[in-house]
């Protein structure tokens, strides 16, 4: 009765909503899982959005700071300087 008292207690104090069981070390080990979605913990996620956040905010402000790296090293064309041949306009006396 007492070890029945035990293992009950013991399935209490653990929480019966665990994924997997634990190994040697005493670590939660997350069991095989076919055509299922992975278990992810609420620390996986944070770490994640962590490292995401990390990159959008190093892609953005380099963007910002060096604006070259995107748009390229070369002076921008002015279009005023485009003659009508070179933009395939044809002359206004042919019809």
């Amino acid at each position: 009765m007492s070890s029945l008292v035990r293992a009950v207690a013991q399935l209490f104090r653990r929480g019966a909503s665990r994924a997997g069981g634990t190994n040697a070390g005493g670590a939660v080990h997350v069991g095989f899982r076919y055509r299922e979605f992975p278990y992810i913990s609420r620390k996986e996620t944070f770490h994640a959005e962590l490292i995401s956040g990390a990159m959008w905010f190093w892609i953005l402000w380099h963007c910002w700071h060096d604006p070259d790296e995107v748009t390229g090293h070369f002076p921008w064309p002015d279009p005023s300087e485009w003659t009508d041949e070179e933009l395939g306009i044809p002359p206004d006396d042919v019809e």
